[in-house]
């Protein structure tokens, strides 16, 4: 009997966890798999990440070889380098994807021990090819996650038709990987709609859903020296969002809101963060008293800016892929940071109505938006304070990475 098929036979699980774009948590966004590797290694299994340095999203190391082996906090993570780029619709991007494919199919892996499990998590899709090649090659299960709904977010939010043959490409990827994974997992609550109607199989399907990891919630760190006193105004009720200012975040709806509540001198607006559409909406509001605009604040000083305001708003454009449900990192702030949460959303609900942490309105309502927030200026504090630590509870309760990995060791 081999050590492989003994640690099997012990229910000890080998698992290459492989996404282009997972990171550990000192690097920033997109450490969810670092976390269950993480939380996989306590429950007596070994876990390994595959990942690469090229994203537009976080940090990442500089590598000087292909193929590097880092332990970060004892989880085994082999990175491979890939074309860089700089930004998310760059063509530069699609090359990198397909460079870290090549580069993980000729990945020399005799040093790694044979998995029994391989996870592989979007983005990038293309993944999955090499995912299913590791399945028949290793005999391994494959576990095929999916953290955004692709193609279907290219034709929906940045207007692709359907007959592009990217688009066409992706479609087909898609449908392979659904009809080639044992399980389907997504971030979403609502994913075996979508891959039932596309021809997958929804029985294989499953919620696993974001987390969240106590390192990043403890106590804030400080905002800058004087950064309260320029953009926080005292004695206001401050509705404050906090993240990117793009297309996709879908702040018209908030902008407008502020114009038309500007004779209200009780209601203040905060917006933080950069983006795209940033000095558009300086100049669209350039004559207002009610809004101020804050300049980005890191990942470790978000829940001290959230914690000066009142209620926290969040928002996605009208779209068939907010049917499927949403898994936003952005609510797992807003909710850990115990404060009310108005989103201006008409997808699949979750989260903010299981926690009873907020109310949704209608995408793209403008008097529904103002009617709620009006409606929670004049609630009192405690009600408000209330609201606010159920959401917190609830995601204290049903989202640690430690209770995720559990249910998902369950299907490894």
């Amino acid at each position: 009997m081999t050590a492989h098929q003994s640690e099997r036979e012990v229910g000890r699980k080998t698992i290459w966890c492989v996404s282009k774009y997972a990171v550990p948590l000192e690097y920033g966004y997109g450490h969810r798999l670092f976390s269950l590797a993480s939380e996989f290694r306590k429950l007596g299994h070994r876990a390994i990440v595959i990942t690469s340095n090229s994203s537009h999203l976080s940090r990442r190391p500089r590598l000087t070889a292909t193929y590097t082996n880092i332990n970060h906090g004892g989880v085994e993570t082999w990175w491979i380098r890939t074309l860089q780029y700089a930004g998310s619709g760059s063509f530069k991007r699609v090359l990198s994807w397909i460079d870290f494919e090549i580069k993980l199919r000729l990945m020399p892996k005799r040093r790694l021990p044979q998995p029994d499990v391989v996870i592989v998590s979007s983005l990038s899709l293309l993944t999955i090819l090499n995912g299913y090649r590791l399945k028949r090659k290793y005999g391994s299960r494959l576990i095929f996650e999916v953290r955004d709904i692709w193609p279907l977010t290219l034709v929906e939010e940045a207007g692709f038709s359907q007959r592009n043959p990217l688009v066409r490409l992706l479609g087909w990827i898609e449908r392979f990987g659904y009809s080639k994974a044992d399980v389907i997992v997504g971030t979403m609550p609502n994913l075996a709609e979508h891959v039932q109607q596309v021809g997958g199989n929804a029985q294989k399907c499953h919620c696993m859903p974001l987390g969240y990891d106590p390192e990043l919630y403890c106590e804030g760190r400080p905002l800058p020296e004087g950064y309260k006193a320029q953009y926080i105004p005292e004695g206001r009720f401050i509705v404050g969002y906090a993240g990117s200012m793009g297309t996709t975040n879908a702040l018209d709806t908030l902008i407008q809101c502020a114009i038309e509540m500007q004779e209200d001198e009780s209601v203040h607006f905060l917006l933080v963060g950069e983006g795209a559409l940033r000095e558009r909406f300086k100049k669209q509001t350039a004559k207002l008293h009610n809004i101020t605009f804050a300049p980005k604040v890191t990942k470790s000083q978000v829940q001290s800016i959230l914690s000066h305001c009142e209620v926290l708003y969040f928002a996605a454009e009208p779209s068939a892929v907010w049917r499927y449900g949403q898994s936003l990192n952005k609510l797992i702030d807003y909710m850990m940071a115990a404060k009310p949460i108005v989103a201006s959303y008409s997808g699949y609900p979750s989260m903010v109505n299981e926690a009873e942490c907020g109310v949704f309105v209608p995408a793209k309502d403008i008097g529904a938006l103002k009617s709620a927030i009006r409606e929670f200026a004049q609630m009192p504090a405690e009600e408000l304070a209330q609201m606010g630590r159920r959401g917190r509870d609830w995601i204290e309760k049903n989202r640690p990475y430690e209770q995720i990995a559990r249910d998902y060791a369950e299907l490894l």
